[in-house]
């Protein structure tokens, strides 16, 4: 087994694009949030076309076969809370979804995976975190 991952919105967006390599993470765990899957569903909803409302759900599809999606629990939310005070006490507010992203990696000690250089998951703490490119 390969690393431990969670992948953000916009790795499954490039994955779906075809805009990275698909065969990076044949060997990892795979995981995404519950609230990626609901991220990637607004694309599907926003489709221009019935077209590629379709594409963009059998690409969803493909990626639910591939990946274990982490429910928000008391858990992850105690991690969620602890990340939020941080970010307050620090002075260096982060996205609501992504401090719920990074709260999911450090209850489970996984690696995020993102696209997003301006979220600087690394930063938080408890977080490990990794780009793409």
């Amino acid at each position: 087994m390969g690393r431990r991952l969670i992948l953000d919105t916009n790795v499954l967006i490039s994955y779906e694009r075809g805009t990275i390599d698909r065969s990076m993470f044949h060997e990892d765990d795979l995981s995404i949030a519950a609230l990626t899957v609901a991220e990637f569903r607004v694309g599907i909803e926003m489709a221009g076309t019935a077209a590629r409302a379709a594409e963009r759900s059998r690409a969803l599809a493909a990626i639910l076969d591939n990946v274990e999606v982490l429910e928000y629990t008391e858990a992850t939310a105690a991690h969620h809370a602890a990340l939020i005070a941080y970010t307050k006490r620090s002075g260096t507010p982060r996205g609501k979804h992504d401090l719920m992203l990074a709260a999911h990696a450090a209850q489970t000690g996984r690696t995020v995976v993102s696209r997003d250089a301006k979220a600087r998951f690394g930063d938080l703490p408890g977080v490990l975190a990794t780009g793409v490119e």
